[in-house]
């Protein structure tokens, strides 16, 4: 009987589209607007956010990095007392890491933008980072070809590079960049390694347009004493707990750099967890605001498909009666006018969802820098939606057929 029920109210709804095309679709307008703004929505919040996390996939979990800015402010932001701080340098790094016993490793980094040169190729704007000797076991590098600095290279600041692929095509061509030397502030560099390409991210080309030379060499680039954005990496040892790293880490720097007591910390212990929960943070109250706006179009919806069900109501009220003369319950009545309302939001939710997956289709084909999709989950909260608001819209008229008397609803023209 429910089977049979489920497919009357299904044939109701697909006839009462067929027959008044332009009425139901016009009634069917809100839900799918809503559905489209809730589906849209999430497809541009779930990729931008992927994206975003994606891009700090370099960023392991066990790696803490002290520097001079949090990643993460409070709610009192002194912000006088953040500029008054240091900036991390490769002195504290080596004196820190001779004082900790639960860390694995301890690199550093100081990093600026520069132009870059070779022959009449030029590149600007592009990132140049002076790293420690160990600087790979703390961050994740995938070298293409060549080599990382040796031992001697570091030691002494040797003028070589290290290199993203987009530097060594942009700088050399289809020539063999290995060998090969360019100019960062008048100074020549010998490119020895060639990371591997990993495409750009929504916010910047990652490695593939870095440059990496070894941190003695820095001072030829950077004004030591006023840069800004050094840090100090420091990885986890397995098996050790990363509060109880993260405090030793505060106890010796603090040491390191002669804070009294009862002053504060100059210097800030960031880890990507920081950045990870800030940017879902952020792209929940995105979502936030994209629920608003098409809540306000489920509701018009709901208020159309209602108006669809009374006059659905209205032309079948003889049915109606010969139904209940031949013994059908109230209940029968109600649960097929329920189905049929319900039926009606699932196919303007089917529709939403084929014409966000066309411009999904569209955006991915045009190459903006980012790959749009609606996760399985999203969809079905998407049709889970569409049934809520079938229910809703369907009640009041599924109840004045259902309390229908039959004699009545029999004599009625």
């Amino acid at each position: 009987m429910w089977l049979r029920l489920f497919r009357e109210s299904l044939a109701f709804a697909w006839n009462a589209i067929v027959m008044n095309k332009l009425r139901t679709f016009l009634s069917l307008l809100g839900v799918m607007v809503g559905i489209f703004v809730i589906s849209a929505v999430f497809a541009v919040v779930d990729s931008m956010e992927e994206n975003l996390i994606s891009s700090f996939e370099m960023l392991d979990d066990d790696v803490f990095f002290i520097q001079k800015w949090p990643w993460n402010f409070g709610e009192d932001y002194p912000w006088w007392k953040y500029i008054q701080r240091r900036e991390p340098t490769i002195r504290e790094c080596r004196e820190l890491e001779s004082r900790l016993n639960l860390a694995e490793s301890v690199a550093f980094q100081m990093k600026g933008m520069y132009s870059l040169k070779a022959g009449d190729n030029m590149m600007p704007n592009i990132t140049l980072a002076a790293v420690s000797h160990n600087f790979h076991e703390v961050i994740s590098l995938n070298l293409g070809i060549g080599r990382l600095f040796n031992g001697s290279e570091s030691a002494s600041g040797a003028p070589v590079a290290v290199i993203g692929s987009d530097v060594a095509t942009e700088l050399f061509g289809t020539e063999e960049a290995l060998g090969k030397k360019f100019k960062v502030k008048g100074i020549k560099l010998e490119v020895i390694g060639i990371l591997e390409k990993e495409g750009a991210s929504i916010v910047s080309a990652g490695m593939d347009e870095f440059v990496m030379v070894p941190a003695l060499l820095g001072p030829k680039f950077f004004d030591v004493h006023s840069s800004e954005g050094n840090s100090i990496f420091v990885k986890c040892k397995d098996g050790v707990e990363m509060a109880e790293l993260k405090d030793e880490i505060i106890q010796q720097y603090r040491s390191v750099r002669r804070v009294r007591p009862a002053d504060d910390d100059d210097f800030s212990v960031n880890q990507i967890d920081m950045l990870t929960g800030m940017i879902s943070a952020i792209f929940t109250q995105v979502e936030l605001g994209g629920w608003f706006i098409a809540i306000f179009a489920i509701l018009v919806g709901c208020f159309s498909i209602a108006n669809i069900m009374f006059v659905s109501v209205r032309e079948r009220t003889r049915i109606i009666g010969i139904q209940k003369a031949l013994g059908a319950k109230s209940s029968f009545i109600l649960i097929q006018f329920l189905f049929e309302s319900i039926a009606l939001c699932v196919f303007g939710a089917v529709l939403a969802l084929l014409a966000i997956q066309f411009l999904i289709l569209v955006i991915n084909l045009a190459g903006l820098g980012i790959t749009l999709s609606v996760s399985l989950y999203r969809v079905g909260l998407a049709m889970s939606i569409a049934v809520v608001s079938g229910l809703i819209a369907g009640i009041a008229p599924a109840l004045s057929a259902a309390n229908m008397p039959p004699v009545d609803a029999m004599r009625s023209n």
